[in-house]
């Protein structure tokens, strides 16, 4: 691993960091929360501001958690990267979608998505940042860690990879325990379902 490379859970103290980490529109008006609720909830969530400044107020509720929702890289003290990582069960539109269904009955924790600055690609900071999100999930009690990646090697745009591809799971360990769901509808990107025992 890159030996300048600080991976920290996420607090509320950082999460200025993490919004210069997720950079962008999709990431600074989703603040992570889109795994975790579906549209509904979104609706409801507290507060008196805009949808994006209560997905904030709501993610910073969770860093206040005993386990942080996900982890920050920061190289040179600046933030480079971000990745989820949570229990299954509370990643709602996960645990409902029909592109992820679970495989089996293990508790198992997920992550649903990750992202590293353009500037800094190429250099391993989203396989590393994935070892932390394992080592992180197991250290707080979790059987196995899942993700649910782009099947196959095939480039896409940024909007379409925060979740990652086969092989950069593959490259951190993660084995394919269930290919691409049939009769998903055409638009769907085909997923596979990775997982990493403890």
């Amino acid at each position: 691993m890159n030996a300048s490379l600080d991976i920290r859970p996420l607090t509320p103290e950082l999460m200025d960091d993490m919004g210069a980490a997720l950079g962008g529109t999709w990431g600074t008006t989703c603040w992570c929360m889109h795994p975790r609720l579906r549209d509904a909830q979104m609706r409801e969530l507290p507060g008196d501001g805009t949808m994006k400044q209560r997905r904030r107020a709501a993610m910073t509720e969770l860093a206040r958690k005993p386990y942080a929702p996900g982890l920050l890289a920061f190289e040179g003290g600046e933030p480079v990267g971000w990745i989820a990582i949570a229990p299954r069960g509370e990643l709602g539109r996960v645990d409902a979608s029909r592109a992820t269904p679970r495989v089996d009955d293990t508790q198992v924790w997920v992550i649903p998505c990750l992202t590293v600055s353009k500037a800094v690609r190429g250099r391993g900071i989203a396989v590393a940042m994935i070892c932390a999100a394992v080592d992180y999930a197991i250290a707080n009690g979790a059987p196995a860690v899942e993700a649910y990646p782009r099947a196959g090697d095939a480039r896409t745009g940024d909007d379409n990879a925060y979740f990652g591809t086969e092989p950069l799971f593959a490259r951190a360990g993660f084995t394919v325990v269930r290919g691409p769901i049939e009769g998903l509808p055409r638009n769907w990107t085909p997923r596979v379902t990775m997982r990493i025992e403890a």
